[in-house]
């Protein structure tokens, strides 16, 4: 069983002075799953918005949809509970993930740093990347940094601001096929299999194989990882995966189903359950937490919440990088900047016809709190791979409205005690 170092276990309640975790009362949940609802609330806050969702829910098995809606409660010392209730959710019904792995794959980044114990080795390390393999690339600058140096800290910043994808692949390769699975089924995540990087095609082959790091500081080599292959040895546990009536490969159409089930794989609950164990890591298991420190959930909680317009390194053009670039739930392609109130800790996905949102929300000015993890697969031709994806008439709009939904009923909902939710107020000013 995983534990916080005793150092951390102390220190855990103050986050780099950004949040209060408050005392580390466990909250004994049920295995995950066992937790959720079956009642059809998600069914029925959608049936009230028929303009909205009708088409929906007349097919949502065409539009695959899967939908997690987590209440919070808290008690009188404000420790949370847990009620969620789903909507087809199944974690036998396939759907690519897209850049929800990115989280994952960060937290267990900052993990694996913590674990390796090296004298000056943390996330704001230097670092080079070698090729070492067919497929692999180097790396020995970042321009988008302050000075000009990668580092995992800034690979982070990079996947959670804008979903950066040769950003996650350096965290991969950092992490390995072996390290990014184990590192999630030790924590009891057990739907998952993560076996590739992202835009890249590579073979299984190349995948499996990393590229050598090197860590240093002021010219001295503080941690180097040779080049590995470190291939996952377990069987997916979703063997099979077809998708669609058919599929390009390159020119040619290809008119039989699309076969997934080598590719990337992580159930709606384990999305969840990700997400709640990196913010409320105080309220699961101590098996399902994450080994980090204070200073790292204070790191991640920034960065998941952070807008792209207010990041000075990376800079991001606020046309091109709306605030809604990485916030669908609740905002779609709103061009207009989100509420001050409101601040939203999540990772989205987005390819092959599916949208993925995996979310905390909160509104500080009227005390609302909720998680919410939502699946759609719009892709009306059941084609793939043919750019005739329906994001914009479809995905968007749904993301956007089941999010204004929920939000709308958590407005309503009666609380016995209101939450304090300043451990979520983060200067975004301050460097970190």
């Amino acid at each position: 069983m995983k534990r916080f170092p005793l150092r951390w276990q102390k220190s855990l309640p103050i986050l780099s002075g950004l949040l209060v975790l408050g005392a580390l009362t466990l909250t004994h949940l049920p295995a995950m799953g066992q937790q959720v609802k079956k009642k059809k609330l998600v069914q029925k806050i959608m049936k009230q918005h028929p303009d909205q969702f009708d088409k929906i829910l007349k097919n949502p098995e065409k539009y695959r949809v899967q939908i997690l809606y987590t209440q919070i409660d808290r008690d009188a010392q404000n420790n949370p509970n847990f009620t969620s209730y789903s909507y087809r959710v199944d974690p036998k019904e396939y759907f690519y993930p897209a850049s929800t792995v990115k989280l994952p794959a960060a937290a267990l980044a900052l993990e694996k740093l913590n674990e390796l114990g090296k004298e000056g080795l943390n996330k704001y390390t230097s670092l080079k990347i070698d090729s070492a393999y067919a497929g692999q690339s180097a790396v020995t600058a970042d321009s988008s940094s302050a000075d000009n140096l990668p580092s995992i800290g800034h690979y982070i910043k990079k996947v959670l601001l804008v979903s950066d994808n040769d950003a996650y692949n350096r965290l991969y390769e950092f992490l390995g096929q072996k390290r990014l699975n184990e590192g999630l089924h030790e924590k009891g995540f057990r739907d998952v299999r993560l076996s590739h990087r992202l835009s890249i095609f590579l073979s299984p082959d190349e995948n499996q194989h990393t590229n050598p790091f090197t860590f240093y500081k002021d010219g001295q080599v503080v941690y180097q990882q040779p080049m590995a292959n470190n291939a996952n040895p377990k069987p997916s546990p979703l063997p099979q995966a077809y998708l669609a009536k058919g599929y390009y490969q390159g020119d040619r159409l290809v008119n039989e189903p699309m076969d997934f089930s080598a590719k990337n794989y992580i159930s709606v609950e384990v999305l969840q359950g990700v997400l709640r164990s990196l913010l409320f890591p105080e309220a699961v298991p101590a098996e399902q937490r994450f080994n980090l420190s204070p200073e790292d959930y204070a790191f991640l909680y920034k960065y998941m919440s952070m807008l792209p317009r207010e990041s000075d390194y990376p800079k991001y053009d606020a046309q091109e990088y709306p605030d809604s670039y990485v916030k669908f739930l609740m905002f779609g392609q709103d061009k207009e900047r989100i509420p001050e109130n409101i601040r939203i800790f999540n990772k989205i996905g987005d390819a092959y016809g599916f949208m993925i949102d995996n979310a905390y929300v909160v509104d500080f000015e009227n005390k609302v709190e909720f998680m919410l993890t939502a699946v759609i697969y719009a892709n009306e031709d059941d084609i793939l791979n043919d750019d005739q994806y329906n994001f914009d008439d479809v995905a968007y709009p749904f993301m956007k409205n089941l999010g204004q939904a929920v939000y709308q009923h958590e407005l309503k909902r009666k609380r016995k005690y209101e939450p304090n939710l300043e451990r979520f107020k983060i200067d975004y000013r301050n460097s970190l």
